[in-house]
């Protein structure tokens, strides 16, 4: 018996460092605490925390006997990270989270969390997480993550260790998988960069840099009939006497045409008429209609269709434009288009790029959904709820693509993804948790098939790094969640867009060395190292994870 105990604790000491340390990012991102004291549950075995005992180290940074007891399983900078956590303040009203709270994605996330922060009966914690963040909020001056323990509807809320530890271990395997990948990648690219050193190459420019094109901006409203559509539309023009190639870019979920701004300007400065449309059922206005309580969903499943649809009606307007207005007559090469998309932008490049929407694997994935880690999913499993028909996505007006950060594992996966044929760049974040870098980008690549395909690590970028701020964000992205230098991040996006679109859309072939771990090399800084390969098996993939 008394060995028994003794192993129980000994597994209780490594679940209390699992879930510090791996569950910490979680309650940061989704606060959910509550009441006088936390119990620590495994097995038979409890401990407990007074919350005046996180609310005295919050204030005053000193720690207590009964804190101190917690301390000994997590180290000074996690500690250090708490205390902020406890006091940063969380911008947004009670209508704002009650609205997000009854959101069927909000409903998940609670029941999730309910598995880990229960009740004193050991219940689910479901409501009661809804009940405290939702009175917490009602103060707004005083929304933190100490006050929502504090209104938490018990006098005590236990931590399941058990499902923590679960939940833990598969979140370790994941992270594993992913540092092995891309350890994997990073050795390839500089494998590449040590062959290629020893050739006689043309010294290269730095692409980051502004091009030598002026150019204009001109905003456009469409109104596609067909769909009751009407979204604006910002047209970048070169200031030249001959047509110029078109880029596309589609923003992501509760994002808008402002958010890749920078990389229109930049492209636009290189000889490219860039088009940038709003999708109005996915941007920030509809992330604002949720949370003022007049939109029930983050996006309607609809939006999977609308949204390339979105860009086929913008090139047919542009069409007619460029044969009845002076503005854009002569100005418009529309033999010669291509597209870059970020997250659900992501998505929607590849979908414009001839991937069909793959129902079968959509539905073998989804059951699975309240047990997984790729948070992505919830966006995928939408297509459940769309009638089952091949729509027409793809445009073969569309000759090569970007996608950063692409969510199409399961919507997509290895049968519609092998089927793309034109040129295809995807950049991944290795720190990206919305839409992980394994799942979503570094095994669907393995599933391409073109011949001119590339995968780009960002490594230490999240899903935020390349995205610029906003001025119509809703709710700030913490700079915890963007990472470190998204200014690094851009300037990537935008000195390797230049050469790919230039190669394959203009089909200037003296910009294919800068598609090169070569010129990879001249750009990479710390703390962003970048990596690039243009090939990668599964056999390889799985030889990395033993």
């Amino acid at each position: 018996m008394t060995h028994l105990i003794n192993k129980k604790t000994v597994r209780l000491k490594l679940a209390l460092r699992i879930f510090s340390i791996g569950l910490l990012p979680t309650l940061t991102a989704y606060p959910a605490f509550g009441a006088e004291r936390l119990k620590f549950n495994y097995g038979l075995l409890e401990r407990s925390i007074p919350i005046s005992s996180l609310e005295t180290y919050a204030t005053t940074g000193k720690v207590d006997n009964d804190l101190a007891g917690y301390s000994h399983y997590v180290d000074k900078k996690q500690l250090t990270q708490l205390r902020k956590v406890l006091l940063t303040p969380i911008p947004l009203n009670q209508v704002e989270v009650s609205q997000f709270l009854y959101t069927p994605i909000g409903e998940r996330l609670l029941e999730k969390l309910g598995k880990v922060i229960q009740t004193e009966s050991h219940l689910s914690g479901f409501y009661a997480i809804r009940a405290a963040l939702i009175l917490s909020a009602a103060d707004q001056k005083n929304f933190t993550l100490l006050n929502v323990l504090r209104q938490f509807p018990a006098s005590a809320i236990s931590i399941n260790l058990d499902q923590s530890l679960a939940i833990a271990e598969s979140l370790q395997n994941l992270v594993n998988q992913t540092q092995n990948a891309v350890a994997l990648i990073n050795q390839q690219s500089q494998q590449k960069v040590t062959t290629a050193s020893t050739l006689k190459t043309v010294p290269l420019m730095d692409l980051g840099k502004t091009g030598s094109f002026r150019f204009s901006k001109q905003t456009i409203t469409l109104n596609d009939l067909s769909r009751q559509r009407r979204f604006p539309a910002d047209i970048y023009l070169p200031t030249t006497q001959t047509p110029c190639p078109i880029i596309v870019i589609s923003h992501g979920l509760g994002s808008d045409r402002t958010s890749f701004a920078y990389l229109a300007e930049h492209l636009a400065s290189y000889g490219f008429v860039v088009a940038v449309p709003e999708h109005p059922g996915s941007n920030s206005k509809q992330i604002q209609a949720l949370l003022a309580g007049t939109a029930d969903t983050i996006t309607n499943p609809r939006e999977l269709i609308d949204r390339p649809l979105d860009i086929k009606f913008l090139l047919d307007e542009l069409t007619r434009l460029s044969q009845s207005d002076s503005t854009f007559k002569g100005r418009l090469n529309l033999q010669e288009i291509g597209v870059v998309g970020q997250s659900f932008g992501g998505y929607t490049a590849l979908a414009l790029a001839g991937v069909k929407i793959n129902f079968q694997q959509v539905k073998a994935d989804c059951p699975a959904l309240k047990d997984t880690l790729n948070v992505s999913l919830l966006l995928q499993c939408l297509a459940l709820k769309l009638p089952k028909t091949q729509y027409n996505l793809s445009d073969q007006r569309i000759k090569a693509a970007i996608a950063i950060n692409p969510v199409d594992s399961s919507i997509f996966g290895q049968a519609s993804l092998s089927q793309i044929k034109i040129p295809v760049m995807i950049v991944s974040g290795s720190a990206d948790t919305v839409a992980p870098a394994l799942a979503e980008q570094i095994q669907p690549f393995t599933w391409l098939t073109t011949p001119n395909k590339y995968l780009v690590i960002i490594n230490g970028g999240t899903h935020f790094s390349t995205i610029a701020e906003s001025p119509n964000a809703t709710v700030p992205v913490p700079s915890q969640v963007i990472g470190s230098s998204p200014a690094l991040a851009r300037r990537y996006v935008k000195a390797l867009s230049v050469p790919f679109f230039e190669t394959y859309i203009a089909e200037q072939s003296n910009y294919l060395p800068y598609l090169s771990t070569d010129y990879i090399n001249t750009i990479s800084q710390q703390p962003l190292p970048l990596s690039l390969i243009k090939s990668l098996t599964d056999e390889q993939l799985q030889e990395a994870f033993k």
